[in-house]
């Protein structure tokens, strides 16, 4: 498929905003098995289908879906806790990259301003970025402010400003909207990339173009994308990446 046969990658954005889990780091697993091991810690079973409903929700929210499901409203805060500290645990053991992430975050590097919009914890994100050598790629990550430690709900290398007073999580549109306006563009002149439907409709509610990631269930699911590819090693898009991002002006 050549470059201009889709719209999308007849298109230059001038930056480019990742989600973290599922997209940059294979941690989707890490947070399935750590929400088994949240409701075996409580004996409780997980309900059908919630793997799914839980992709790319907020921790905290994640926690008080699992207390309702399971009829233990109660024991949302003890449940929320119990998820974010058996991940933790788990993506300090074993951080791994998604297919083609490293690669295709080290094409765009200093080319267009990256950063990253993720509902994980700060300290998550943060980590998992340091561990596998991408971090210092990213201008800003910006994560929530309901997240402990984050009271504007951004981090951003020194000098780079105040963020938003307040950043809801995904699907609501202010990760995304404050990582395009810290990267210095309008909404509509950035690329977000995501793997999860919670994501492409955060992205989509802030006004970016939105490349999706990742193994689908349904090609419905496809078109609340402009695009959506398997990996990030595609070499389709990697070639739209060296082509339709030119390199920094000597």
């Amino acid at each position: 498929m050549s470059t201009t046969a889709h719209p999308l990658l007849d298109w230059s954005p001038e930056a480019v905003v990742f989600d973290c889990d599922g997209t940059l780091m294979d941690s989707e697993r890490h947070w399935q098995d750590a929400r088994n091991r949240a409701f075996r810690q409580f004996g409780l079973q997980p309900p059908q289908g919630f793997a799914h409903r839980a992709k790319g929700v907020h921790y905290a929210d994640c926690g008080r879906m699992m207390a309702e499901e399971t009829h233990k409203p109660d024991l949302a805060p003890e449940l929320t806790e119990a998820l974010l500290r058996h991940f933790l645990a788990l993506v300090a053991e074993e951080p791994l990259t998604m297919p083609g992430a490293v690669e295709f975050v080290r094409t765009l590097s200093g080319r267009v301003p990256l950063a990253v919009a993720s509902n994980c914890p700060l300290e998550v994100v943060e980590e998992s970025l340091g561990r596998a050598g991408l971090r210092r790629h990213f201008l800003h990550v910006v994560v929530p402010s309901e997240d402990p430690g984050t009271p504007d709900g951004t981090a951003a290398r020194p000098g780079d400003g105040a963020g938003a007073p307040v950043v809801r999580p995904k699907p609501w549109p202010d990760v995304y909207a404050t990582a395009a306006r810290l990267c210095g563009v309008p909404p509509e002149a950035a690329l977000a990339v995501e793997d999860s439907l919670t994501g492409v409709e955060s992205a989509r509610r802030a006004g970016l173009r939105v490349l999706g990631v990742g193994p689908l269930t349904d090609r419905a699911d496809a078109e609340q994308a402009d695009l959506w590819v398997s990996a990030l090693h595609s070499e389709q898009i990697l070639t739209w990446a060296r082509d339709r991002v030119p390199p920094p002006a000597p």
